[in-house]
């Protein structure tokens, strides 16, 4: 008799190992923070919050309030890419109307 009879390693009696799942990770998140300035109007301020950042009236004007007296306010968080993406439209945006109105991002 061979030793694989004698160990039940052949036929249905074999033994299989399934292939570990990697782990994966969620990609890091970055939150886009609009700033404070002395001269951008509130009202534009409220209608780049409603059409870059999808946010409604009443979200976009507490935020807009947020940015006037804390002098920053989230607007989003996103993955490096979009959040990289809408910093630099709503920058764009705002200078292409003549506003010193500026973004940024930092990773959560």
């Amino acid at each position: 008799m061979s030793d694989e009879h004698e160990h039940g390693w052949h036929g249905e009696n074999a033994l299989t190992v399934a292939p570990s799942k990697p782990k994966l990770k969620h990609p890091p998140k970055y939150r886009v923070l609009m700033m404070n300035d002395d001269y951008t109007p509130m009202d534009f301020v409220i209608e780049v919050l409603q059409d870059l950042f999808s946010m409604g009236h009443d979200s976009a004007t507490k935020t807009m309030m947020q940015v006037h007296r804390e002098g920053k306010a989230p607007c989003g968080l996103y993955t490096y890419e979009i959040a990289e993406a809408k910093v630099e439209q709503a920058n764009s945006y705002a200078q292409q109307h003549g506003h010193p109105l500026q973004c940024t991002m930092e990773e959560e």
